[in-house]
């Protein structure tokens, strides 16, 4: 049985509120803490919207028959708002504190250097911002060997993915712990180098931007776009993923089709990158040659493809789409 570490939050926001719920959701008690000196009518409502918030967010997933709705309260119990005077006692005793403060270096660099102190030398610190790298901040931070950048999706309780991103000074036995930790409350973490963007940011900016610039060209309506990205981009890449796919089809299709695209539209958007033709070149393209951007020289091709397939099906059952065949 996994221990239910103690874990706290800077900031009572949107992000800290959803990180609290999913810890509290696997057993862990969650302390909400506000660094923010506030008159004690102040803090009182602070406390009580972030209480509510976590006990509406649980409600609806008990309502959804995620877990039973006798439940609610047992869970919610888990979370604690502390205000700034009691804000040492509940840093030091955590074993990870998430920083989920706005988006602004400076404040920030406050706030973690702040927290580092009062959390003494021990506890992880990770900071959960989308923008900033972990190198940018990390000298603000006490014993910065403890820090890396952990970034949560929205909403945190239900997206599985986190990308961790240590920094120059960031033990990798910080990560590993880290990535444990996450791993046993169900999240499903990734390792990414301190780059502008990490993994996701980086990539849905290009999908976000050219869907955005499709409609703009009168190639489809909004709706129509939509559609196409539901059932045929989404639909693919969530059991495949995007590196998995070009092997699948093959790395010299997406080489000649991106040449292709270069050309009809005008635009070196739509170039591959060099690792593309490199691999063509060393007869690396995918399934088919048993390398690709994936190793598959130990798989046995035949039963993954029929897994892929099968999580193809249970998709097309979820939509809703699934139908029986026409026999007369």
């Amino acid at each position: 049985m996994m221990v239910r570490v103690p874990i706290a939050s800077l900031g009572a926001g949107r992000m800290g509120r959803g990180i609290a719920v999913a810890f509290a959701y696997a057993g862990h008690p969650v302390s909400l803490v506000d660094l923010k000196p506030r008159a004690p009518a102040a803090f009182a409502d602070l406390a009580h919207a972030a209480r509510e918030e976590v006990r509406q967010t649980l409600r609806v997933l008990a309502q959804l028959g995620v877990f039973p709705e006798d439940a609610v309260d047992i869970i919610a119990a888990r979370v604690s708002v502390v205000a700034e005077p009691d804000a040492a006692a509940a840093l030091s005793s955590a074993a990870v504190v998430f920083e989920g403060v706005p988006e602004v270096v400076d404040v920030k660099r406050a706030v973690l250097a702040r927290a580092s102190r009062l959390a003494g030398p021990q506890p992880i610190i990770a900071s959960t911002t989308s923008t900033i790298l972990v190198d940018d901040l990390s000298d603000a931070v006490e014993h910065p060997a403890r820090f890396l950048n952990a970034h949560w999706l929205n909403p945190a309780y239900l997206v599985p993915l986190i990308e961790l991103s240590p920094g120059v000074r960031t033990d990798a036995a910080v990560t590993t712990r880290l990535r444990a930790l996450l791993e046993g409350i169900g999240k499903v973490p990734v390792v990414c180098a301190a780059r502008p963007g990490y993994i996701v940011p980086r990539i849905q900016a290009l999908a976000m931007n050219e869907a955005a610039r499709m409609v703009e060209e009168g190639v489809a309506t909004a709706e129509e776009i939509d559609k196409a990205i539901k059932y045929g981009f989404g639909f693919r890449f969530a059991v495949l993923g995007l590196l998995e796919f070009i092997d699948w089809g093959g790395g010299d299709i997406l080489y000649y089709a991106s040449r292709y695209l270069t050309q009809a539209l005008g635009s070196d958007r739509y170039a591959s990158p060099d690792i593309v033709e490199r691999n063509m070149k060393e007869g690396h393209i995918g399934f088919t040659t048993g390398r690709g951007f994936l190793d598959y020289g130990n798989l046995d091709l035949d039963a993954h493809r029929r897994e892929r397939l099968k999580a193809f099906v249970a998709m097309l059952g979820q939509l809703g789409l699934a139908k029986p065949p026409v026999l007369e």
